[in-house]
């Protein structure tokens, strides 16, 4: 007997909220949450379009490269602490390695 077997083929996707990836819609839904606390229309609608255009920015830094460019970048450019740095890998700081 032979069974039809799905094979998945997408296993490592990244977060997505609706069609969008997490990085690019946490600038919309924060900067949505902090106009909502402004209790204003016109900071409501500011905070809005603020969100809109980082969420912008950062879809196009990261079109057409790695699909965890922003984990990357954030690796390499933030400070190190216990929460968020790897034992396998070398510090950030650590430019050039020998090798």
């Amino acid at each position: 007997m032979q069974a039809d077997t799905y094979i998945p083929r997408r296993l490592d996707d990244s977060w997505k909220i609706g069609f969008w990836d997490i990085d690019v819609a946490a600038p919309i839904l924060l900067m949505f949450f902090f106009g909502y606390l402004t209790s204003s229309k016109g900071a409501f609608a500011v905070c809005l379009a603020i969100g809109i255009a980082l969420s912008r920015w950062i879809a196009r830094l990261k079109a057409n490269k790695h699909p965890a460019f922003a984990l990357h970048w954030l690796y390499w450019h933030l400070p190190t602490n216990p929460v968020t740095s790897l034992l396998a890998c070398p510090p950030s700081h650590v430019r050039r390695m020998v090798g």
